[in-house]
């Protein structure tokens, strides 16, 4: 699907547009956007969905570790600044659904996403690649599927059930929790920290719904390109935080340039022009809306 499709299709639902990107790209790439601009950077580099991570939105928006301290109204905040200028769908991590499942599914839709992942850990949530995790039983964690399901008022809006039961409970159990997710209506699956490519496969033969791999840099699982991730039945291949880690590693580099040579001409050569920030943000067109309405309203 190109670029012009992607854009063309606003007028269909988040979610229909996500479910059908499956049968264009197999694995479906799903970049990580921290905010608003990412985002248009990403459609801008062809990537057809996006996502926003809780930790995303910890680090890059409250500098705080993503150890659930962040809100639902913060997290819907960011959705409606991504989703009021990009048409990209855009998957959103929902941690453990903020004691409301059924509220957050209600708010995530009314603000433009196209689909969600909750997850089987306890409130006090812990990043799915650290140890010392702790997950509710199986029983608790299906109750939070269903409520999502229950509550969307739109059909077509996707529910990812996330597991972190590998590390602490082995693949069977992880399996198993993950086929009573479906049974509840999960319409995706999220097998966290996955260390072995076999176990992707074990997960995609024994679901009847795709299966997403987390490539999150620096964590457990081995960074795999996407056709050894369609070899193992991989359908959705995501890249939550990347762009992020670059960002901020060439933004400290800067800092440092600055700092330490007393400019940044140095630094010059590795920065965005002001001339690509406006074509990003095609920023002429709205100084032309802007100088228009002076015109009239002048008049």
């Amino acid at each position: 699907m190109s670029a012009e499709t992607s854009s063309s299709a606003d007028a269909r639902n988040p979610g229909a547009i996500f479910r059908d990107l499956l049968e264009v790209e197999s694995p479906l790439q799903i970049v990580g956007a921290i905010n608003a601009y990412s985002a248009l950077l990403a459609q801008r580099t062809g990537f057809q969905a996006i996502y926003l991570s809780g930790a995303g939105v910890a680090n890059a928006s409250f500098g705080i570790p993503d150890l659930g301290m962040t809100t639902l109204d913060d997290v819907v905040t960011e959705i409606r600044r991504i989703t009021a200028v990009s048409s990209l769908p855009l998957l959103v991590d929902a941690d453990t659904g903020w004691d409301d499942p059924g509220k957050t599914v209600k708010e995530f839709i009314h603000a433009g996403a196209a689909a969600l992942h909750i997850e089987d850990q306890q409130s006090a949530k812990r990043c799915g690649h650290r140890p010392g995790k702790v997950l509710v039983e199986t029983s608790e964690m299906v109750d939070r599927v269903k409520a999502c399901v229950a509550a969307r008022s739109d059909p077509s809006f996707v529910i990812m059930a996330r597991t972190d039961a590998l590390a602490g409970e082995g693949i069977n159990s992880s399996i198993a929790r993950c086929q009573a997710y479906v049974e509840a209506g999960a319409d995706m699956i999220f097998a966290e920290a996955i260390t072995d490519p076999d176990q992707y496969r074990q997960f995609t033969s024994s679901v009847s719904v795709p299966v997403l791999a987390n490539m999150t840099e620096f964590g457990k699982s081995p960074l795999m390109d996407v056709n050894e991730l369609a070899d193992v039945g991989v359908k959705l291949a995501l890249y939550p935080l990347s762009a992020f880690r670059a960002m901020s590693m060439a933004a400290e580099n800067v800092y440092l340039a600055i700092r330490n040579d007393g400019t940044q001409q140095n630094a010059l050569e590795h920065m965005q022009t002001r001339e690509q920030l406006y074509e990003v943000l095609d920023y002429y067109k709205y100084e032309q809306q802007i100088d228009s309405k002076l015109n009239e309203d002048s008049k």
